[in-house]
């Protein structure tokens, strides 16, 4: 399936998540403990249908508050409690995978454009700044069209150079130079 089609869907999903996110914030008092009080069940209820000692649900409800309980242990409370726990990774505010990706693109393209742009300035080629943003929005489109694992970590840099290599970036000057 396109990368981009399956981008788009999630993207689509997710909203829905970030608007319920930004709509719903955990309880002070963590989602376990509102929830357990909600159904006016007591903490030596709940430990027993987890069977877990009382003194244990004390300490589940403050893990959850200092985001130290497991998804697992959440899991399993929350069916003691005839609940579902439900959880999702959300993009921040309201961007996008898509925007996200993008504005990568758009770091990387800068940061390796800004470094050619230096070096040929040191050899007394500097370039125009049009030219330069040209440049970055091509290179930019570049990473998009061939996005994989190396976009995110420090490979990209191996990535670019080989992208930039001895003679391509001849080539890339020559391009550069009005």
């Amino acid at each position: 399936m396109n990368r981009w089609l399956i981008i788009k869907q999630l993207d689509k999903q997710l909203k829905e998540w970030q608007t319920v996110s930004r709509k719903y914030s955990r309880p002070r008092v963590g989602w376990v403990k509102a929830l357990r009080e909600a159904l006016s069940m007591s903490a030596e209820q709940l430990a027993h249908r987890l069977q877990l000692k009382r003194g244990r649900i004390a300490q589940l409800e403050n893990a959850e508050i200092h985001d130290a309980v497991t998804l697992r242990t959440l899991r399993e409370v929350a069916e003691a409690m005839e609940c579902e726990f439900v959880y999702a990774i959300v993009p921040k505010d309201k961007s996008t995978l898509e925007s996200i990706i993008e504005a990568r693109a758009e770091q990387i393209a800068k940061e390796r454009v800004a470094r050619v742009a230096h070096s040929m300035s040191l050899e007394a080629q500097a370039v125009e700044a049009t030219v330069l943003k040209d440049q970055e929005k091509e290179l930019a489109k570049s990473l998009l069209e061939h996005l994989n694992k190396k976009f995110w970590g420090e490979a990209i840099k191996k990535a670019l150079d080989d992208h930039y290599a001895p003679g391509a970036q001849e080539e890339k000057k020559k391009k550069l130079i009005p």
